[in-house]
């Protein structure tokens, strides 16, 4: 496909459709609209939760093949409020993209998406299975207490350096304790304390997202912006369990289970270990887990561009 740029993905192309939706609680979603009209729908759900919708996701995406829809989670990128917890949990992310499919009067659609977006991918399939044709995800992460604390603590065994700058943040405080400090200093209203543990929260986890760490993240107001909506989020969801109830994710898997179903897992993912990719292969019998062999956790990642969109290129015929 000589139309492919060197990292596997389709060239840039833009949304032919930028727009806000009022879904209720004061939040308004931005979503856009990209590739084909005419084309299969698919719906991209962002990571974090919190980090935001990107052009580079589209990019998995035969634009002549697929309509794709993206939009900001509340509280992520350019829906608003921005950063804001309020009337914000998986059940009204859940409605949020029910409400965003009704809206643009889409049939069924598949469900693809990475990190927290596989979460919510899952949940929201269970949910509404009669909407879904099948799933694409990437990185996988089911909102259980072991991965959370896996991510909170466990990557010190990988990445000590990067914890330690974690850590030091807030002191050098460990374990329940530095999740209680960074959970009280990112909902603190005063910038001089949210905006330094936004920033040191969203660095630890960029640097832990590659399989050559990343180093060099140096602010400025986009940063800032997005650090923020991603830490304060993510300790949001990770104080509340994630909304969901204990391997709920695994356990309701029955409705979805005759559906189409690819997974493409890194190898050397440490933010969300393949172990929990390769559980959720062996309860979904008819799944298929493609692991890159060279790869993090980054959606950005060659190898895991390569095979997202060789999968959905699969997935369109």
């Amino acid at each position: 496909m000589d139309n492919l740029h060197d990292n596997g993905l389709y060239p840039d192309y833009k949304a032919y459709v930028t727009d806000t939706l009022d879904v209720g609680d004061g939040h308004m979603l931005y979503y856009e609209l990209s590739g084909n009209p005419l084309g299969k729908p698919v719906v991209y759900l962002h990571g974090g939760p919190g980090a935001g919708c990107n052009t580079f996701q589209r990019r998995y995406f035969d634009p002549e093949k697929y309509l794709v829809v993206q939009f900001d989670q509340r509280g992520a990128g350019r829906s608003t409020p921005k950063a804001s917890t309020q009337a914000n949990t998986t059940a009204h992310l859940i409605a949020d993209i029910e409400t965003l499919r009704q809206h643009l009067n889409i049939g069924r659609w598949l469900v693809a998406g990475g990190s927290w977006g596989v979460t919510l991918a899952l949940a929201y399939g269970e949910r509404h299975a009669g909407a879904c044709e099948g799933f694409l995800l990437r990185g996988v992460f089911l909102g259980t207490d072991v991965e959370a604390d896996w991510f909170l603590d466990g990557l010190k065994k990988v990445f000590p350096e990067a914890h330690e700058d974690f850590s030091n943040q807030v002191g050098g405080l460990k374990g329940q304790a530095l999740f209680d400090a960074y959970f009280d200093q990112l909902n603190d209203p005063d910038p001089n304390r949210h905006v330094p543990a936004a920033q040191a929260w969203a660095r630890y986890e960029l640097r832990c997202s590659t399989l050559h760490p990343q180093d060099g993240f140096t602010g400025g107001p986009h940063f800032d912006a997005y650090a923020l909506a991603l830490a304060r989020l993510e300790a949001h969801y990770f104080k509340h369990k994630f909304f969901l109830q204990p391997d709920q994710l695994i356990r309701q898997l029955a409705s979805i289970k005759d559906l189409p179903a690819i997974i493409v897992q890194g190898r050397y993912d440490m933010v969300c270990p393949i172990q929990s990719a390769y559980r959720l292969h062996l309860a979904w019998p008819d799944s298929k887990l493609i692991v890159v062999p060279d790869a993090g956790h980054s959606g950005a990642e060659p190898g895991i561009c390569r095979a997202l969109r060789e999968a959905a290129d699969d997935l369109a015929r």
